[in-house]
């Protein structure tokens, strides 16, 4: 019988509102300074925006990767993060708490999106980011898969049944940053589309399930990612007759009341 590789769901990414506390493992090194950094460090405080690398947690210290690492804004934040996460600390689904929502506000304004009106429109709820997620694994592009923890065990339990049952899903992404979907704004708007252009197909940044981790893209081999071609393979057909036994459901169907284009490949898991 097939059987995938366990995931060590006690691996945790900490979350704060400008700063991410990654596992240095899971990292590649940028440069000959930064691997001699990463090689010796449990963890490295990543900067949201940009993902520059800001300082390693060493076992003598912390070690600054940039200038002027005091100024960073978010950095006391961060810290305190650091200074609460033990190696041997234990994770469980009570522990998930929300980060807070207040910057999101002027960053829609500065966009030209009025939030209670794109809210009204679309059915759409703001959603804050978690303060940790599990690691689940890595998604098609080997980039670190990241997921709130009742998300990863059940994502990690629904792919191995599909592949007892001969069906191959992968992960195309999972967790997504307010930052990530600004960014994908930002590179939009520098081609030349409009703020309503782009939100016809992608959502208004801080409105995406993914910024929850409880959603993720999935795919299968050899098929084009978010394509609506998926609907044709039997990875969702398997999807659509068993994801519901592992609490994960469509969000985006066709003529969906959210008016976001059908989405075969987009499944959210719905926290108990």
């Amino acid at each position: 019988m097939p059987h995938l590789p366990p995931v060590p769901l006690k691996i945790a990414l900490r979350n704060t509102p400008e700063i991410e506390l990654w596992p240095a493992a899971l990292l590649h090194a940028r440069s000959n300074h930064d691997a001699r950094a990463l090689s010796r460090a449990d963890r490295v405080l990543r900067r949201k925006r940009d993902s520059a690398y800001l300082a390693a947690d060493l076992p003598e210290g912390l070690l600054p990767l940039v200038p002027n690492l005091r100024r960073e804004r978010g950095l006391d934040d961060a810290l305190d993060a650091l200074e609460s996460t033990s190696p041997h600390a234990r994770h469980g689904l009570e522990h998930v708490g929300e980060l807070p929502l207040h910057r999101l506000h002027e960053r829609l304004d500065a966009l030209g999106i009025d939030e209670a009106d794109y809210a009204a429109r679309t059915g759409l709820d703001l959603v804050a980011e978690p303060d940790w997620l599990a690691f689940a694994g890595f998604d098609r592009y080997r980039r670190p898969l990241w997921l709130r923890i009742d998300a990863a065990r059940h994502w990690l339990r629904l792919r191995e049944h599909a592949l007892r049952e001969g069906i191959l899903l992968e992960a195309i992404s999972g967790y997504r940053s307010h930052d990530y979907q600004l960014g994908i704004f930002a590179r939009k708007l520098a081609r030349g589309l409009a703020v309503d252009a782009i939100l016809a197909v992608n959502a208004a940044p801080g409105f995406s399930e993914h910024h929850a981790g409880l959603a993720l893209d999935i795919g299968a081999p050899d098929e084009p990612p978010a394509e609506e071609s998926f609907e044709r393979t039997a990875a969702f057909a398997w999807l659509q007759e068993h994801a519901g036994e592992h609490g994960f459901a469509m969000s985006y169907p066709r003529d969906n009341p959210h008016g976001i284009v059908y989405e075969p490949w987009h499944w959210r898991y719905a926290a108990a």
